[in-house]
């Protein structure tokens, strides 16, 4: 195995290990965070966890575009003062927003949870961006253990917090949230830190700045916009359940949502590795090296699915007031397979292609169709089960219309593939909802997972061939 496959074996280790503890965390905070909150005061807490999903925005795609330009770069050859003036320019931009938003809320919404929850957004927002930038620099430059490290640390603080200020009593959704932002600030620090070199470089005037701070939210807004459009896909329909439902209903949707998250938390550690290593990978051999991995890794995304009745059936005993969510998830959960195949290869393929506006383009369509169908489903038809269908259709337009454009690009046909797929998406999400009984779902979608493979079997051992033959070479 050469010293390249190695490294890249090294970053996988790194990511997936800090993942898998995260994904512990994630089990036990949505196992036991409602059932001691209690639906009322954990659907707050989903509501400043929505909130906050959003503020990584809020730097204009500044630092997207940093990122797309650095992409593959080594740590040492990057312009230090210039990259560690622009972080605390982007700073003190952050807390101008910040102070904003946050006057906003105080003085001109009436007071109220949600009001609450806005200011500690705002708050929230200086911090993640602060560390958000910090994660792209170690990202781009292939430093993954650092990378690591960072993205995940807080969560581990969080949930030793989280222990003691439940073991002394706390029941309130405030004090999670107050939480979860010294942990992120702890972390950030850290991560500060790592890349102290970079931030305390002699500092750059701004007017000498100005050129390039523009041209990076130039190239980066659009994949910025396009992250944006992203979230708002199912956010949209999130924020239509919130206003037209109650907020327990907003909790009950969010819980569906966090269970079926917890299955991509390793994908997305792949994806963290894939976009440096493309970078450096020579554009003759990206058709191949695609098929290779894709072949691969969607079999693996669809075996997930197989987890939706036991992982059911332990939550419907553990948490009985959320029955009605799992109903849901039935319905949600091949978001993994749709969102994973997204983050992990069309989109870090698109970024490495620099195709920023085909992902743009895609999300905005897709965004478009959830807007105008969710509104319908929402305030015409009523029908939150509609809604929820709503949020994986778009998801699975988003992700094969993507991926077709994605194919003409590299000059590879996928129809018959992605055909397939659908087919067995279909069937899981029919098979859940028609029959009501778990156990005949779950042995039918095994038979019809065990025929996807073996319609593939020959492909997947050339393909796992290929990848053993690129690993050695």
């Amino acid at each position: 195995m050469n010293s390249k496959a190695k490294n890249v074996i090294k970053n996988l280790y790194y990511t997936v290990a800090a993942n898998f503890v995260t994904l512990l965390i994630s089990v036990l905070l949505n196992l036991f965070v409602p059932k001691l909150l209690g639906v009322k005061e954990y659907s707050y807490w989903q509501l400043y966890v929505f909130y906050s999903s959003y503020v990584g925005f809020l730097h204009l795609g500044w630092i997207d575009g940093i990122y797309l330009k650095i992409g593959g770069e080594e740590y040492d050859d990057l312009n230090k003062s210039s990259l560690g003036s622009q972080y605390w320019y982007l700073a003190l931009f952050e807390l101008f927003l910040a102070m904003i938003v946050g006057g906003y809320a105080f003085f001109v919404l009436p007071a109220s949870n949600k009001s609450i929850i806005l200011i500690l957004t705002a708050v929230v927002a200086v911090i993640t961006i602060a560390k958000q930038f910090i994660q792209y620099i170690l990202q781009s430059t292939n430093r993954i253990k650092e990378y690591a490290h960072l993205s995940r640390s807080d969560r581990y603080l969080y949930v030793l917090f989280l222990a003691g200020y439940f073991l002394l009593g706390g029941r309130n959704f405030l004090g999670l949230i107050l939480l979860d932002i010294l942990s992120k600030l702890l972390i950030t620090f850290w991560g500060m830190y790592q890349i102290r070199d970079m931030l305390f470089s002699p500092l750059v005037s701004i007017k000498i700045l100005w050129k390039e701070i523009l041209d990076n939210i130039d190239i980066g807004s659009k994949l910025m916009l396009s992250n944006i459009a992203s979230m708002l896909i199912i956010g949209t329909i999130r924020f239509f359940v919130q206003h037209r439902w109650s907020i327990e209903a907003f909790g009950k949707l969010s819980f569906t949502l966090s269970i079926s998250n917890m299955f991509l938390t390793f994908i997305n550690a792949v994806g963290v590795v894939m976009f440096p290593l493309l970078r450096r990978t020579n554009n003759d051999h990206l058709s191949s090296l695609f098929l290779t991995l894709r072949t691969l890794f969607v079999p693996i995304t669809y075996s997930f699915l197989i987890f939706y009745v036991p992982v059911k059936f332990i939550l419907v005993a553990w948490l009985p007031q959320y029955s009605v969510s799992l109903m849901y998830m039935g319905i949600l959960f091949p978001m993994v397979v749709y969102e994973g195949r997204m983050s992990l290869l069309i989109n870090t393929y698109l970024k490495t292609l620099r195709k920023e506006k085909t992902i743009l383009l895609v999300n905005i369509i897709t965004l478009g169709i959830s807007i105008v169908v969710g509104a319908i489903t929402v305030y015409l038809f009523e029908s939150l089960l509609l809604s929820v269908s709503l949020i994986i259709l778009c998801l699975a337009i988003r992700c094969n219309l993507a991926e077709y454009l994605l194919s003409k690009t590299l000059k590879i046909n996928l129809n018959k593939k992605l055909v397939q797929e659908s087919l067995l998406s279909i069937f899981f999400i029919s098979s859940n909802l028609f029959f009501k009984n778990s156990l005949i779902s779950f042995f039918l979608y095994l038979c019809a997972y065990a025929l996807f493979i073996l319609l593939n079997l020959k492909a997947i051992k050339q393909e796992f061939g290929n990848f053993s033959r690129l690993m050695k070479s």
